[in-house]
């Protein structure tokens, strides 16, 4: 039997090319929607044209235009996964990625990745998203681009005024637009269209959580991976990515007065795509673009889905590395301490204070405060969802000259099990661990459950759900086990006024 190296999409025919296992086919750069430029500039996905012939997906498309920082060796993301310091770049980016089985086969579950990069930078073409090695154990694997930054998340009032119900949070309708692609047109592909998981890692994973907030998703995915991608305000002058669409739309406002020297969005949109780009880069103003809890795609701040009922409800695996988004008070004695304390809605400040030492230091407050972000996330989410959630965290011993620790995003080249493209000098020890993280993987976008057997034949280490009364964890280190994670006692106060306090 030949392999598959076409498919027939709504759009046309696609040709891929057989991936470094050549039982693999993939397809690069597939439009999924027209071309986000001109009169589309700020407005949801459009579907895009048919073409005659067959369409050559033999590369990625290009990435959303962003702040490219090159070969930064003193930057760990940069010299993580950027090896391209002048990649294609373009506004023209709703391309998506495919990895199929090119044996024929149908029915197969399929994984819908969206990327992380705080909202602001990312692309499906960074080398640890290779959908390769998932696709081998039997699934069809897509990689999603999305508009970013101001050209994904601007908000303005003309726009509001032009299309209430679509009036920004850009990267998030091409989210959906392409998931919706892939439900159409997966089939050809061997995938099953009612057998869909998202995941996506830190703003890929609140990207998930944002397309779970998302009522009208219904039917359109059945579970979700969030992988360090809940930033719940364990404090509550926590980094944020969501904002009230009135406070994005003044700042559009002033983007556009400040920063392009233009009046009206039809003059914004006649601007040339790179000079927007600099101008958001280099305005005064200029720091993150972020979602908007706009009333329609977004009916509250997407990192408090699980204290609603009004969302899609699915089997949910989330967790974080342990080197990342570590809090404390911003306060350095008793007085500021206090002063604090006062700002938690619902938090009861005798008991909270009491978990300190008297007399209070900085660094007292610091070690005793200290809070995962995520994990507190997920904690709380195990409090109150109602949905099956299989947490984790991942404490392995990542090697290299700069003794990173598990830090944010690392435990992406374990779970796509890409560490063979990492410049880091991995051994056995961490290869075993990334084909256990990625067998289950597999079982739980196959079936909802990640255990069952993994691809050497031998039955998983026992994965058990989250319980709210006895939190297990799956630890992801040198041993694969299940542990207890008891939340230290100012965790505990945090988590009871963050779930009592209102559901905004």
């Amino acid at each position: 039997m030949p392999l598959i190296r076409t498919a027939k999409t709504e759009s046309g025919i696609v040709r891929g090319l057989p991936a470094a296992d050549p039982r693999i086919t993939s397809y690069k750069g597939i439009p999924f929607a027209a071309p986000p430029v001109g009169k589309n500039r700020w407005r949801p996905p459009q579907p895009c044209d048919h073409w005659k012939g067959e369409y050559a997906a033999y590369d990625f498309g290009p990435i959303t235009p962003q702040a490219v920082t090159g070969k930064n060796k003193d930057n760990i993301y940069t010299r993580e996964w950027w090896v391209d310091d002048d990649p294609c770049m373009d506004e023209d980016c709703l391309y998506l990625n495919i990895w199929a089985p090119a044996e024929k086969q149908t029915e197969l579950p399929v994984f819908v990745w969206y990327f992380g990069g705080g909202l602001q930078v990312g692309a499906t073409v960074e080398m640890e998203f290779d959908g390769e090695r998932i696709a081998r154990r039997g699934a069809v694997v897509v990689t999603i681009n999305y508009r970013l930054n101001v050209f994904g998340f601007l908000a303005h009032p003309e726009l509001t005024a032009e299309a209430p119900q679509s009036a920004t949070n850009f990267g998030f309708l091409d989210q959906q637009f392409g998931t919706q692609w892939v439900k159409r047109n997966i089939v050809a592909f061997g995938g099953d269209p009612e057998n869909i998981t998202i995941g996506g890692q830190s703003a890929g994973g609140m990207s998930v959580s944002a397309q779970i907030s998302h009522r009208k998703n219904e039917g359109l995915f059945r579970r979700a991976v969030i992988v360090s991608g809940l930033f719940a305000p364990a404090y509550p002058d926590m980094f944020s990515l969501c904002v009230p669409l009135r406070e994005a739309e003044q700042r559009g406002k002033r983007f556009f007065r400040e920063a392009l020297g233009v009046g009206t969005l039809e003059e914004a949109r006649r601007v040339p795509w790179r000079r927007l780009l600099d101008a958001a880069l280099s305005w005064t103003n200029a720091g993150l673009w972020p979602a908007s809890v706009d009333g329609a795609f977004l009916p509250y701040a997407p990192d408090r889905w699980y204290l609603h009922e009004d969302r899609v409800h699915c089997p949910v695996i989330m967790g974080s590395t342990d080197n990342e988004f570590r809090l404390s008070p911003r306060a350095e004695d008793d007085a500021s301490l206090r002063t604090y304390a006062a700002k938690i809605p619902g938090l009861d400040q005798a008991r909270f204070l009491a978990a300190f030492t008297s007399p209070a230091t900085k660094e007292s407050i610091r070690r005793e405060g200290d809070v995962n972000a995520i994990a507190f996330a997920v904690h709380a989410a195990g409090m109150k969802a109602k949905d099956t959630i299989y947490a984790y965290e991942f404490s392995a011993e990542i090697p290299g000259y700069d003794n990173p620790g598990a830090f944010h995003s690392v435990d992406l080249w374990f779970f796509f099990e890409t560490l063979a493209k990492c410049w880091r000098p991995f051994t056995g020890k961490h290869y075993d661990l990334a084909r256990q993280m990625c067998d289950y993987l597999f079982n739980f976008i196959s079936s909802g459950d990640p255990n069952g057997l993994g691809t050497l034949g031998e039955c998983l280490p026992y994965w058990p759900a989250l319980d709210s009364q006895n939190p297990v964890f799956m630890s992801f280190g040198d041993v694969v086990k299940p542990v207890q994670s008891p939340a230290s006692s100012v965790t505990r106060l945090l988590l009871d006024a963050y779930l009592s306090s209102g559901k905004s």
